[in-house]
């Protein structure tokens, strides 16, 4: 495994632009009133010598009783247990959003991140390195929370291996590298929400995208990412569904871990 570069060189500079100008973006995630952490990422990419683009995130009134639009919510508490809390449908059409004006650029591949990433010096690069070694993919994962029982696909020329796991979800869409044709995909996929957007990033059994993952993390969350915007734990626990209304949630996920197996061996 390489170890994520905190440190910027100036081949590490001139790695990411020369890759800005062969038409790979970098995308962050950041909500309008998260203005600090706007300001890090910021800092860190001006370090780096990285070209970070902004996307607006979504916010949702959480006293608002107006509708959802595409939010299939009978769907979403089957696989979930629970409802899907206003932060979270914000989160999703942020990424929606950034998928958007990926495919308004004339860029071959994206990374999109959400702004409680901690950027390192060769990011770019390695996102790039990854894409070449698997150009089959649609997507890499290249942040997750977990990777059980991996197999291997490819490796970079820098050394990352790129593959699919058996056991999941793997967590996290907070770093992913996105092709044309695997945002084309999960634009028109992901129209009705059934999932929270890690989840459904992860299901290429379900929406024909070739999802892949790298074994080791290219970057790591910052310690911003112990602030969650979406929800704490107390308050996922408090609208969870329990005793037998949680059956159809447990046949559902049975269902997803064996579509997952086989689409991993495939």
């Amino acid at each position: 495994m390489r170890e994520p570069q905190q440190a910027g060189s100036g081949a590490d500079a001139f790695a990411a632009q020369r890759l800005t100008a062969e038409k790979i973006v970098s995308y962050v995630i950041n909500l309008d009133r998260s203005i600090e952490r706007w300001q890090h990422i910021q800092s860190q990419a001006e370090g780096f010598g990285l070209d970070v683009r902004r996307i607006s995130g979504v916010e949702i009134d959480p006293a608002s009783r107006e509708p959802w639009p595409h939010y299939d919510h009978a769907a979403f508490v089957r696989g979930s247990s629970r409802p899907m809390l206003p932060q979270e449908y914000g989160c999703y059409l942020a990424h929606v959003k950034a998928l958007n004006a990926f495919l308004a650029s004339e860029a071959e591949c994206a990374v999109i991140m959400e702004d409680d990433v901690s950027l390192s010096a060769d990011l770019v690069s390695r996102a790039y390195s990854a894409h070449e070694a698997a150009p089959f993919a649609e997507v890499i994962k290249l942040l997750n929370h977990r990777t059980v029982l991996f197999r291997a696909a490819a490796t970079s020329a820098d050394g990352d291996e790129i593959g699919k796991c058996l056991f999941g979800p793997q967590g996290s869409a907070a770093c992913y590298l996105v092709t044309r044709d695997g945002a084309r995909k999960l634009v028109d996929a992901l129209k009705i929400i059934t999932c929270p957007f890690d989840v459904a990033l992860e299901r290429g059994w379900a929406t024909g995208v070739r999802v892949y993952t790298v074994k080791d993390n290219l970057i790591a969350l910052s310690v911003r990412s112990k602030e969650s915007q979406i929800a704490d734990r107390a308050r996922y626990r408090s609208i969870k569904l329990r005793g037998l209304r949680k059956i159809p949630t447990h046949v559902w996920r049975t269902v997803e871990l064996f579509r997952r197996v086989r689409y991993a061996v495939s």
